[in-house]
């Protein structure tokens, strides 16, 4: 198998932060939200998928493509709550249901400060009511309001109290698949390949300002899936465990 091998089923998250874990795959891509791949991805619709973090902990049957993931160690700034006053008034939260990770992780912050708000579909930002952007939308979102509002990054959030990376997505294989360690040396290498030289991937984002994409690679996020991203993300299944968003966390990661 190679990188041109055109029978692999594989789904990616539709989002800028993605791009230089995918760019360069010669072959079909499905790309969409993350919810909508991890459905596909438990449907046998799809072999390969980068999807949210949270859908391993919750059904840890896939394999996880060791080295590479989507993580920051601190601010991320395209995952945030948006919100007018202190974090302490918010009674009402409105999510966006596209990741699980997000939502959960959000969860799992206000929580450790005694925060207990009702998680909504859809509303308005008030003083009482927050707002949860991910994404390509967030990051539209913060750059056209200015300063109208605060925003609680959860990569800050997260590195502040754990003082551990976080880790929003991961390369998951179904079980079945045939040839796991080869299409994940696939994706490691392209990976690494475009994360050597990020010119032509920044280069390749008309939609997005040269600098901010610039900013947005190399200040907010991290690529890797080594021993610190493992370390968050195990912390992270415990702490969904421990408010019930879990059963129990996954005892081990299948890697390949």
């Amino acid at each position: 198998m190679t990188v041109h091998d055109r029978d692999v089923r594989i789904g990616c998250v539709k989002y800028l932060n993605a791009r230089p874990l995918i760019q360069g795959w010669d072959g079909p891509i499905i790309y969409d939200h993350p919810a909508a791949l991890c459905r596909q991805l438990a449907a046998g619709q799809l072999d390969v998928a980068l999807v949210s973090s949270f859908e391993f902990l919750r059904h840890p049957v896939y394999s996880v493509v060791d080295g590479v993931a989507i993580a920051s160690h601190g601010p991320v700034y395209s995952v945030f709550l948006a919100h007018l006053g202190p974090l302490e008034v918010i009674e009402e939260v409105v999510v966006d249901p596209a990741s699980a990770t997000s939502v959960n992780l959000l969860r799992c912050l206000l929580g450790a400060r005694g925060l207990t708000p009702r998680f909504l579909p859809e509303g308005e930002i008030t003083t009482a009511r927050g707002r949860l952007l991910i994404g390509d939308q967030a990051t539209r979102f913060r750059q056209e309001s200015n300063d109208s509002y605060r925003y609680f990054d959860l990569g800050a959030a997260w590195h502040e109290q754990f003082r551990l990376p976080f880790v929003y997505a991961l390369w998951l294989i179904r079980p079945e698949f045939r040839g796991k360690e080869k299409v994940a040396e696939v994706l490691r290498s392209l990976g690494k390949k475009n994360l050597a030289d990020l010119g032509p991937i920044i280069a390749a984002q008309p939609e997005m300002d040269r600098a901010f994409c610039e900013f947005y690679y190399r200040e907010c996020l991290r690529f890797a899936f080594s021993e610190p991203e493992k370390a968050g993300f195990k912390k992270f299944g415990e702490e969904c465990a421990k408010r019930n968003l879990l059963p129990a966390p996954p005892a081990n990661l299948d890697l390949v």
